[in-house]
């Protein structure tokens, strides 16, 4: 895999990793079978573009990197679809932590 695939696969996978916590969500804590097989099925997806991407990006840089993406997707999911409160402070947040992943890309 060439470093513009592993990045590509890591992006997805953060990605991924939103749409896996709207079908947690989704879920209702495991009792409604759709939600919880897509799940299931986006996570392992998420998962593997993971695995995949750390063949070539280091973990201390893909980790963060990926966990952030599903972070920052998750807050902004929630506020979109499940009426969440977005206020400022919490913009301002997650402000920082695109500036970290940014960071972390930046200077690695």
């Amino acid at each position: 895999m060439s470093p513009s695939l592993a990045w590509i696969a890591l992006i997805t996978a953060g990605i991924f990793e939103i749409v896996w916590a709207y079908f947690l969500k989704q879920s209702d804590g495991f009792t409604k079978v759709i939600p919880t097989i897509l799940f299931v099925v986006t996570l392992s997806i998420s998962m593997i573009l993971l695995a995949l991407s750390v063949k070539i990006i280091p973990i201390g840089l893909a980790y963060p990197i990926w966990t952030g993406i599903g972070a920052v997707g998750s807050v902004l999911l929630g506020a979109l679809f499940f009426g969440e409160a977005l206020t400022l402070i919490n913009s301002i947040f997650l402000m920082i932590i695109i500036g970290g992943i940014v960071g972390l890309k930046a200077f690695a």
